[in-house]
C-alpha cells in the first residue's frame, strides 16, 4: 500500500512538472507575440522609443528559453519519460528555440524602425508591416494550436508559410526595382530587406512549431517533407 501511494505521489509530481513547462512555454509564446506586435508598431510609426523597448525586452525571452530548457533537461534526467511524455518534453524543448529565434527577428525589425534612413522607404515599410500582421496572426494561431495540442489545426497552419513566402517575394521584387532605379538607395533598401527577411523567418519558425505539435500528437516526424506528403502520412 505504501509503495502504491508513493507511486501515485511521484506520478502526481511528474504530471505537475509537465503542466508547468507547458504553461511556461505558452507564457514565453505570449511574450514573443507581444514583442512582434510592438516591433511592427514601431516600424509602422518609425517609433524609436518603442523599438528600443522591444530590443531591451529581448533579454526576457532569452531568459525564459534558458530556464525552460534547463527544466526540460532536468525532467529527462530525473523522470526518464517515455512515449508521449518524452515527445512532449522534446517538443517543448524545440519550440522554445524557435520562439527565441522569433524574438531575435523582433529585434531586427525594431532596429530597422530606429534607422533614420528607413524614413525614405515608407511605402516599402507599409508592405512589410502588412506582411508582419499576417505573420502575427499566424503566430497567434500557432500558439493556440500549441495550447490545445491540435494536430489538425497545426497541419492547416503549416501551409500559411507559403503565403508569407509569396508576400516576401513580392517585397523583394519591389526592393530590386528601387535599387535598379536608383543605386544610391541601395544602403537604405538593404536595411528594409533585413526587416522583411526577419518577418519571413517568423513564418518559418511557426511552421517548425506546427511540426513539433504534429510530432507530439501523432508520434511522426514530419520535418523536411512537403505538405502533401505530410497530409498523406497523417491520414494513414
Amino acid at each position: 500500500m505504501e509503495n502504491m501511494n508513493l507511486n501515485k505521489h511521484i506520478s502526481g509530481q511528474f504530471n505537475a512538472e509537465l503542466d508547468d513547462i507547458r504553461n511556461r512555454v505558452l507564457a514565453m509564446g505570449g511574450l514573443v507575440e507581444r514583442q512582434l506586435e510592438q516591433a511592427l508598431d514601431a516600424l509602422g510609426a518609425l517609433d524609436a522609443e518603442l523599438a528600443q523597448k522591444v530590443i531591451e525586452g529581448d533579454h526576457k525571452v532569452n531568459g525564459m528559453e534558458v530556464a525552460i530548457d534547463e527544466e526540460c533537461t532536468r525532467i529527462i534526467a530525473k523522470r526518464q519519460p517515455a512515449a508521449s511524455d518524452l515527445r512532449l518534453v522534446l517538443a517543448i524543448s524545440k519550440t522554445i528555440t524557435d520562439l527565441e529565434r522569433i524574438g531575435d527577428a523582433c529585434v531586427k525589425i525594431a532596429k530597422a524602425a530606429m534607422d533614420k534612413r528607413s524614413k525614405n522607404q515608407q511605402p516599402l515599410l507599409v508592405s512589410i508591416e502588412n506582411m508582419g500582421r499576417h505573420a502575427t496572426r499566424t503566430l497567434h494561431s500557432t500558439l493556440d494550436a500549441l495550447a490545445r495540442m491540435d494536430a489538425d489545426v497545426a497541419l492547416e497552419l503549416h501551409k500559411e508559410d507559403r503565403k508569407l513566402d509569396s508576400e516576401y517575394e513580392g517585397i523583394i521584387r519591389q526592393l530590386m526595382t528601387y535599387m535598379m532605379a536608383d543605386p544610391r538607395s541601395i544602403p537604405e533598401v538593404l536595411d528594409v530587406l533585413w526587416a522583411a527577411r526577419a518577418v519571413e523567418r517568423v513564418g518559418d519558425r511557426c511552421q517548425n512549431i506546427c511540426e513539433y505539435i504534429i510530432y507530439y500528437v501523432k508520434g511522426k516526424d514530419v520535418r523536411h517533407i512537403s505538405y502533401e506528403e505530410m497530409e498523406k502520412d497523417l491520414k494513414l
